[in-house]
Order: structure tokens, then C-alpha cells, then sequence
């Protein structure tokens, strides 16, 4: 049995980590360009620390990235040797509106967007396109204060027109924004949001939630009015959480954790505000401002798939003081005693992607697409330039037989798995080159220095096997 025919096999990256060329051919200052690498990168990211400008005392490793904007031919076609089927990546908002809030988009930015996809379509590649994947035009910061401000709904819906109608034939496959939960947890990167001292951090970030969950179902609207054969799909930062013990105090702190991240899904899925939500933000004060029409739209446009990104399971526990903490995609959670950890002290569990898949079909039942699985790794290159990544294969054959399970033994409706990241590149976490994803090695260290060379590691042909045998074949 396995997986079905069809199964769309390939990889994932997004423009802001790999794209680089943040000031060719007309494109406009973004937030995700402003996130430097070092200590101050957190601040920055959650949303506490301005920075609106660049300076002279940090490094922006977006403004380069991996430069994909010049050797994207060169890296679709290793893509291509490799078989994928589809290929995830993102468009960058201010190479198509350099502001955001402009009438008339660049073309220039049009045309960089369509070469891509007709490079791929060349190779039989499916893009699958994420409308904002962390990436917000600076200018839509500075005067509306980013995604607080309602009025960026109708901003993000004329950029979805153009792009629809634009690439209508060329992408059926589309994701409204990425990891849209991350806005909870890093309000700048995720939304464009920074705060003022003295303000309701928490009633910000749900007003902010709540018009980028409008602005989801508009672009799902539009998308199925300009093309009846588009796709499309929300996407969130998974990973079931696990009550720390069998104490009922630590299972109900588990269960609000997943609600966090339910929260956004169950509105793009199933139309409306869950009660649990309602009654909390209510409880808190938090409630957004929603109008009638919002929720129309929310009612009448939801998505067709869910997709998500699995890096590893959770742990909750409700008395935090007494136990021990590990990190994982933006994630702390209580550090969980039955498993292996990261270089970066992410929890290692490819059983819980087969617990994270059933419960989220469990729950939805729509088909969902696993776009983002991968292990953050120092490589070292042995004395021929080679890297034996077997820690890679390792992490990933682990995690490809969970998957099989859960689609094989457990029924699961999956449409397809994209690693992250099929070539090295910038992590949004850290901001680090030596954090590397890759079936492709970069030549670029964390300081941009390098020949920005591209080369193969031993997970590249291991991964084309994977491939060519529709995951029958793990090595």
C-alpha cells in the first residue's frame, strides 16, 4: 500500500531566508530584511525591540540570504535531480508591491516570480506558493502599524488578486500565510507588529490574528472565483503537546497549549470562532474587533487543505518551576525526559508526527500536507569537501516511516511532505547559516562570507532513492 500515487514528494524554503537581492529591480524594504542574526534577533522578532532601519551594528542576513535570486536555475534543477514533485517556496510582498499599499504592482517582481514557476514547470515541478511567509513591506509598518490595522486586509487581498490572476495556469497549489500561530509568539516576524510601552500586547496580537484570519478567507475566495482548479490551504506550527505526567492539572495544561495553535485552524476550517476562544478572549478582554462581515467570510470562504510544519512534540506541565525546559521553533516547552535532542535542544519524535497527523485529521478531516520537517545541524566537510550527513538521513528516514503509518495503518488523508529545507539557508530562529537543513550545501558562513558555491551531501541521493520509490525505498 504506502503512499498513493501521486504523492507530492519534494522541499520547502521561504524568500526572505534564501531569496536574498532585498534591493534589485524595484522591491521594497520588508520586516523579515531587519531581523539580524545575534543576540538582539528575539527582541526584534517578538516585537520588542524597533528596529525599522538598518545600522552599522548588526548583520542582516536576509538582505543576501543564500542569493536564490540569482542561481534560482541552477538550484530548481538540482531540485529536479533530485525528482521532486513540488516545491515549496514563497513570494516576497515587496518585490510585487515595493509598499504594500500600491495600486499597481512591479513588474518586474511579476516577472521574477513567473520565471521561477515556469522553471519549474519545465522539470514538472508543482509550485506551492505561500501568498506571506514571515514577510510584511516595512512601509505598511511604519504608517499602519502592520497587521493591527485592518485596513492591510484589503492591501493583502489586491496583491492576492494580482498574483492569481497573474499565475493563473502556472500555480494551482497556494498557503495564505505561514505558520499563522507564530503570530503569538514572534508579533514582528509573524505579523509586522511592534509595541509601545503600556499596551495590551495580548488583545494586539489577537486583533492581529483575528484580520489576517479574514484576510486567509478573502484570498481563498478570490483564489477559487479567478481559478476553479486553485487550491488552497491554511498553515500553522505544529507538534501535539503531552501533559509532562498523568496529574490532570498537567493534561488540561496540554490541551490549552494545542488550543493555542487549534485556535486559527478550527476558524480557516471550519468557519467561525470555537466557543472554548470565545469565551476565553471574552474572559480576558481580549476579544478582536469582528464585524458581520468578517464573519460571512470567514463562514463561506474556508480552505481546502491543512498544512503544517512538524519539527518535534511539546511537553506541558502545569507547575513550571519544577522541571527543566527545552526549545524547539520558536516553542518553549517542559523538556521531555523520553527523548533525544537537537544540537539546538530541539526534542527529537518521529512518533509524535504520526500522533500530530491524527489528531489534526482527526480533528479537520481535510486533506493536509506536511510542508515543513527537517534537522538543524552543524555539517562539517570531510577532507574531499564532502558531508556525510548521515544524522540527517537518520532524522528524516525516522520521520518518513512515522508518516507511512500514519497514512498506511492509520488512514490519514495526506497529500504531501516537503522538507525543510531541501538546500541550505538562513534559519528563521536564529538567523544562522551554520544551522543547516540542506540536501545542498551552501558555501556561506553566519557572517555572509563565502562563494556561495552549491554542492551535494550524501542526504541528496539518499533522498532522490526516497523519491523514485515513492518512500518505499528509506536506505
Amino acid at each position: 500500500m504506502g503512499f498513493p500515487k501521486g504523492f507530492l514528494w519534494g522541499g520547502a524554503t521561504a524568500a526572505n531566508q534564501c531569496e536574498g537581492g532585498f534591493d534589485i529591480d524595484g522591491r521594497g524594504l520588508a520586516n523579515v530584511d531587519l531581523c539580524p542574526a545575534g543576540k538582539d534577533r528575539n527582541a526584534v522578532i517578538t516585537g520588542e525591540m524597533k528596529m525599522f532601519e538598518f545600522d552599522d551594528e548588526h548583520f542582516y542576513p536576509a538582505k543576501r540570504g543564500i542569493d536564490f535570486y540569482h542561481h534560482y536555475k541552477e538550484d530548481i534543477k538540482l531540485f529536479a535531480e533530485m525528482g521532486f514533485k513540488v516545491y515549496r517556496m514563497s513570494i516576497a510582498w515587496s518585490r510585487i508591491f515595493p509598499k504594500g499599499d500600491e495600486e499597481t504592482p512591479n513588474e518586474k517582481g511579476l516577472e521574477f516570480y513567473e520565471n521561477i514557476f515556469k522553471e519549474c514547470r519545465k522539470y514538472n515541478i508543482e509550485p506551492l506558493v505561500t501568498i506571506t511567509h514571515f514577510d510584511c513591506p516595512m512601509h505598511l509598518i511604519k504608517n499602519y502599524g502592520g497587521w493591527r490595522n485592518r485596513k492591510l486586509i484589503d492591501f493583502y487581498k489586491n496583491l492576492c488578486k494580482v498574483i492569481f490572476t497573474r499565475y493563473k495556469g502556472l500555480v494551482k497549489y497556494w498557503i495564505t500565510f505561514n505558520e499563522i500561530n507564530m503570530i503569538l509568539h514572534a508579533p514582528f516576524m509573524g505579523a509586522g507588529i511592534c509595541f509601545e510601552e503600556g499596551e495590551n500586547k495580548e488583545k494586539i496580537k489577537y486583533q492581529a490574528a483575528h484580520n489576517e484570519l479574514v484576510a486567509s478567507a478573502e484570498a481563498t475566495k478570490i483564489a477559487h472565483e479567478i481559478d476553479p482548479e486553485n487550491k488552497v490551504g491554511c498553515m500553522f506550527a505544529a507538534g501535539s503537546t503531552y501533559p509532562y505526567s498523568c496529574n490532570p492539572e498537567d493534561v488540561w495544561k496540554a490541551l490549552q497549549t494545542d488550543r493555542e495553535s487549534y485556535f486559527f485552524i478550527d476558524i480557516q476550517v471550519f468557519g467561525k470562532y470555537p466557543n472554548y476562544s470565545l469565551k476565553e478572549l471574552e474572559r480576558k478582554n481580549l476579544l478582536p474587533d469582528i464585524t458581520p462581515e468578517d464573519l460571512k467570510v470567514l463562514k463561506k470562504n474556508t480552505v481546502d487543505f491543512v498544512a503544517f510544519s512538524y519539527y518535534n512534540s511539546r511537553c506541558a506541565v502545569a507547575d513550571s518551576e519544577k522541571i527543566k525546559t527545552a526549545e524547539g521553533n520558536l516553542f518553549v516547552s517542559a523538556k521531555n525526559p523520553y527523548l533525544a535532542y537537537s544540537e539546538w535542544g530541539w526534542p527529537i519524535d518521529p512518533l509524535g508526527l504520526r500522533i500530530t497527523l491524527n489528531e489534526i485529521y482527526d480533528r479537520y478531516r481535510i486533506p493536509m500536507f506536511i510542508v515543513e520537517n527537517g534537522l538543524g545541524a552543524v555539517d562539517t566537510p570531510d577532507e574531499n569537501g564532502f558531508i556525510k550527513d548521515d544524522y540527517r538521513i537518520d532524522y528524516l528516514r525516522e520521520h518518513i516511516k512515522a508518516m507511512k503509518d500514519a497514512v498506511e495503518l492509520d488512514g490519514v488523508e495526506l497529500m504531501g511532505y516537503t522538507t525543510w529545507a531541501p538546500i541550505d539557508l538562513v534559519s528563521a530562529g536564529s538567523g544562522q547559516m551554520k544551522k543547516r537543513y540542506g540536501f545542498i550545501y551552501v558555501d556561506l558562513d553566519d557572517e555572509g562570507k563565502g562563494t556561495f558555491e552549491r554542492r551535494k551531501k550524501k542526504s541528496f541521493e539518499w533522498y532522490r532513492e526516497v523519491i523514485a520509490s515513492n518512500g518505499e525505498n528509506l536506505g
